[in-house]
């Protein structure tokens, strides 16, 4: 059984969402201050792991919180390696606002007010979503370039380094290998890895891209594994 970790300080409001979760077959633990929970999802003790936590499976994130504010926290996360996949809960729903939460490391992004048919969906999709992502464990890395690809444990070595993907990053570049030589158009990395519609507008794809190309690349402004084709999408080259 799922196991989410709800943080949000408006009472009645995460009640309704605990109650509905619990309803749908997910076990919730609930936290409505910003310094607790990042004490829960990054212990600082620890090292590296995919996880925040061995009994945590996704992470629904309001935004202004008490003590530490959910763009901070999901920061923290994924500087101490913590790949959880989080949602993130917020009244702030500017595109602004949706840009700097995936950048800070989210992996969805539902503003408020919202229908809790929406936001049930979102959760059991990003948790497909993460299904899908990783690889087996024991399954093959890819090979991009120089670069091998551990799906299994979202990392990306090459040389002597190793870089943690978030989910997005996992999910887009696992797309793109699967189609590898083929153009990949921006509305169906949208629609398959962000689940948004796909005629939406926003930068978050070409933002993903460049920072695969700054992992993959000798030098991301001359790319030449991960190509843009104008207009249209990107297609990572065969090999």
């Amino acid at each position: 059984m799922p196991r989410i970790l709800l943080v949000e300080d408006e009472e009645h409001l995460a009640a309704g969402i605990r109650f509905n979760l619990e309803l749908d077959g997910f076990e919730v633990e609930t936290i409505a201050d910003g310094l607790r929970a990042l004490e829960r999802l990054a212990p600082s003790s620890e090292g590296p792991v995919w996880k925040a936590g061995p009994d945590i499976d996704l992470v629904l994130l309001d935004v202004m919180l008490p003590g530490l504010d959910g763009f901070q926290i999901v920061k923290r996360m994924r500087e101490a390696g913590r790949y959880t996949p989080v949602l993130m809960l917020t009244a702030k729903g500017l595109p602004e606002d949706v840009v700097e939460g995936l950048d800070a490391g989210a992996d969805d992004y539902l503003p408020k007010p919202f229908d809790l048919p929406v936001l049930l969906a979102r959760v059991r999709g990003l948790l497909r979503r993460s299904d899908w992502a990783r690889a087996p464990e024991g399954a093959a890395p890819a090979r991009v370039g120089g670069a091998e690809v551990d799906f299994a444990n979202f990392e990306l070595r090459k040389g002597d380094g190793t870089v943690r993907l978030t989910l997005l990053e996992a999910m887009l570049l696992k797309l793109l290998v699967e189609r590898r030589g083929q153009v990949v158009t921006k509305a169906e990395i949208l629609e398959k890895v962000w689940n948004l519609n796909p005629d939406t507008e926003t930068r978050a794809v070409d933002n993903f891209v460049m920072r695969l190309r700054r992992y993959l690349e000798e030098d991301a402004r001359r790319p030449k594994l991960l190509e843009t084709v104008r207009g249209v999408g990107y297609r990572l080259a065969d090999q």
